[in-house]
């Protein structure tokens, strides 16, 4: 199984995280996971070699590969990272931003796209510069990286710290003259220990221009720059090596293998060999660096897992603020929806409506004014009480988000001005004065004897005329008197009991009204408290997308943990 293959896992559940903590494009975290994934996914074992400009990296570069591969009389500062990879012949390839290629024999080209411009710049439409070498050393899989030089300029250094961290092995090179200044401790921690880079070997250079005595002044620091950091190399390998780089340089292009020895070359060719020997397959070097990367985006997690916290903690303080925004309506519309429910039944109430309203119906029957009575004085106020009733449950609906039922809808008996006449109809005491006169007139021979002619008085004369005519209008007047009286008692009579038939068609109306309405208040009564009532679910806090987002992350560290549990297997077996 390859590299690739064993953290494929790892990496997948890395970069999850990665996605969810919204990182910038240009975040460093972002770029050291892709850096690191290509590192596993390359089969080649890289050795960069990285220092401040003027330290002679290309120098010794060349002199491992034993020719001018990098002609430091024309590039007199680097400024692109150079990939130095096996080749049959000495060749250059110029990537460039826009998808071209350029590609020619010998090195010459560089000097045109691997240096500084006059403002000490890299070229920007430079993407990568690789350098093929017939050299054996990079036969079997190895490829130097030549970077540009640190402390000038921040995309120079930006560059070279990515750079770094997908090399198998780094060469820090030193000057002896300045040996590990302040800037050089720095980047060691934050760019190589702080990123699990521990394959690292100091190549002090410059030291044959040092006098006796600070030489050995020099060595004994070194000795202790040795000691005081902690590299991953095989037991056999030091981490510090005296490489005089351009004295070897000469001597080998001479063919002078005596002076080349006198250089500490050797030495340090030879620790080469048995790292990448020894290292090209160990799961442990990788493992650092991936752990280093673990522990950061971990880091990033907790950070995350915080705010997501705070998120959360903060949208149960409003939801149960609202909960009980909710709690406190759900309790004064049912109050008030009560109150204007039992006000309307109280308003309904047999005896209550009758006692109010069958006198004023009566009359109103009477008088043949039943519709405008109904309405001004029935249906006016039912609207009233429906209003009410429909106002608490609309409150209700807002409240809750719930669908709005439909109105209270009341329903009245037909109109019972009919019943009224049909009663009239079948009473006989019903019949109006004016067809009684008429029918007393026949049935009474009494009435009649009384009819006496308007010329009668003309038969009579004198006193006897007199005393006969008076008699006669005394007469008269009596049956008169009597006839009015009697006309008047069967009027009342009528009337009562016309009175009596409305006032139980007007309790017979109020009667059914009263009940079917009752019964459309219950029913309607029913379906709204299912909308006032705040159920169940008031009880529950609400899952929001930050609850979710806390569950998939910790899930996500979690399988980070498993996979690093499972390599920490396979590096003990």
């Amino acid at each position: 199984m390859s590299t690739s293959e064993i953290y494929q896992n790892l990496l997948t559940s890395i970069n999850s995280v990665v996605g969810m903590l919204e990182l910038s494009s240009d975040s460093q975290l972002k770029k050291d996971i892709h850096t690191v994934s290509n590192y596993l996914n390359n089969p080649v074992f890289q050795i960069a070699v990285f220092g401040p400009f003027n330290y002679g990296k290309s120098t010794l570069l060349n002199a491992l590969l034993g020719n001018k591969t990098l002609p430091i009389d024309l590039i007199p500062t680097t400024g692109a990272a150079i990939h130095v990879r096996y080749g049959e012949s000495l060749s250059v390839s110029i990537a460039l931003d826009d998808g071209n290629v350029i590609t020619q024999e010998g090195t010459k080209i560089l000097k045109e796209y691997a240096i500084l411009d006059d403002q000490r710049c890299m070229r920007q439409d430079v993407t990568r510069v690789d350098v093929y070498c017939p050299h054996p050393f990079l036969k079997h899989g190895v490829e130097l990286l030549d970077l540009p030089g640190t402390n000038d300029r921040v995309a120079q250094d930006n560059l070279v710290k990515d750079r770094l961290l997908s090399a198998n092995l780094i060469v820090q090179v030193l000057d002896a003259r300045k040996l590990m200044t302040l800037g050089e401790r720095e980047n060691l921690k934050d760019w190589l220990l702080d990123r699990g880079i521990k394959t690292v070997i100091f190549v002090v250079n410059f030291m044959n221009l040092l006098e006796p005595e600070e030489q050995k002044e020099v060595q004994k620091r070194m000795v202790f720059v040795a000691q005081s950091f902690r590299s991953d190399l095989p037991e056999s390998v030091s981490n510090l090596y005296r490489v005089d780089a351009l004295p070897a340089l000469r001597a080998i292009l001479k063919g002078d293998s005596q002076a080349a020895q006198t250089t500490g070359l050797s030495a340090f060719e030879a620790a080469l060999s048995r790292i990448v020997a020894a290292q090209s397959n160990d799961l442990a070097v990788s493992f650092s660096r991936v752990l280093s990367i673990v522990n950061r985006v971990k880091e990033g997690a907790k950070i995350q897992i915080d705010i997501l916290n705070a998120e959360i903690k903060l949208e149960q303080q409003k939801q149960q603020s609202k909960l009980d925004i909710q709690e406190k309506a759900e309790k004064l519309i049912k109050q008030g929806f009560q109150k204007s429910i039992s006000d309307f039944q109280e308003w309904l109430y047999l005896p209550a409506i009758l006692s109010r309203y069958q006198s004023e119906m009566s009359i109103a029957l009477q008088s043949n004014n039943f519709e405008f009575w109904e309405y001004d004085r029935l249906r006016k106020t039912v609207s009233d009480y429906q209003e009410k009733i429909h106002e608490w449950v609309k409150k209700a609906c807002d409240f809750f988000e719930k669908e709005y039922p439909g109105d209270l809808i009341i329903s009245f008996p037909d109109n019972p001005e009919m019943l009224v006449w049909e009663s009239l109809k079948t009473n006989p005491q019903s019949n109006n004065s004016k067809n009684n006169s008429k029918d007393n007139s026949k049935s009474n021979p009494n009435f009649a004897s009384v009819a006496i002619p308007a010329g009668i008085g003309l038969m009579f004369g004198g006193p006897m005329g007199a005393a006969v005519l008076g008699g006669a209008s005394y007469y008269l007047r009596k049956k008169k008197a009597e006839k009015e009286q009697e006309l008047e008692s069967a009027s009342n009579a009528n009337y009562y009991s016309n009175l009596q038939v409305c006032n139980q068609v007007a309790e017979e109306y109020l009667t059914r009204f009263s009940n079917l309405a009752f019964v459309t208040l219950q029913q309607y009564q029913y379906l709204a408290e299912k909308v006032i009532t705040f159920e169940a679910e008031k009880q529950q806090l609400l899952t929001t997308n930050s609850d979710n987002q806390l569950q998939l992350l910790q899930g996500l560290l979690k399988n980070i943990d498993d996979e690093l549990d499972s390599l920490n297997i396979k590096l003990n077996q």
